[in-house]
């Protein structure tokens, strides 16, 4: 297949003042763009270069793995964001959140919790298992995508993604991702029809 970096669904600057230009431009160009690269001279001329990017990250280890999952989590992390996003899911997000968590503001308390006990770097999902949805962290490049779970939201916690907007203050960042950039619509979506990008 032919890998690319997919296009950003708005502007280096549309999420700002909550994540600036220069955050989204270091992170996009230098971060993703450099998993993308690096996966593409080691799957070169190998039988991994015929595959989904899904299957090279669950039939891949070491290197290979870790940038093939990083070129997708970081994809699906740019569409779990909009301009003017965030605060209150409604519809079927809503009533998910609800019979999972009790309310939303008990979600709210569990996601932003359960990305701030993320030791180091990584990612904090929100993932439907069954019938229910829950919260959790994964390490460096991982992904519910081994696990069965369907990924339905992400934020990373890398520290590239927010020391330039919050410094070490990973709670204010994941409370403001919530607060003002969650793409409520692609939860929406990722719960109607499996949960890919």
């Amino acid at each position: 297949m032919k890998f690319e970096l997919p296009p950003l669904p708005y502007g280096k600057d549309a999420l700002e003042p909550h994540m600036g230009r220069e955050t989204l431009e270091f992170h996009y160009e230098k971060h993703h763009r450099g998993y993308l690269e690096k996966l593409r001279k080691e799957i070169e001329n190998k039988p991994e270069a015929q595959k989904s990017l899904v299957e090279i990250i669950r039939t891949s280890e070491g290197s290979v793995f870790n940038n093939a999952s990083q070129v997708w989590n970081h994809t699906f992390f740019w569409r779990s964001m909009e301009p003017k996003g965030g605060g209150d899911p409604t519809g079927e997000a809503a009533r998910r959140i609800r019979d999972s968590f009790g309310s939303f503001e008990r979600f709210r308390e569990a996601f932003v919790s359960t990305g701030k006990s993320r030791f180091g770097s990584g990612y904090v999902w929100l993932v439907l298992n069954g019938d229910r949805i829950r919260c959790i962290e994964t390490l460096n490049a991982d992904n519910p995508l081994g696990t069965g779970g369907t990924p339905l939201l992400t934020c990373d916690v890398w520290e590239h993604a927010y020391y330039l907007d919050h410094r070490n203050d990973r709670g204010r960042y994941l409370d403001t991702f919530l607060r003002h950039l969650v793409n409520w619509d692609a939860v929406s979506e990722r719960l109607a029809g499996g949960g890919e990008l």
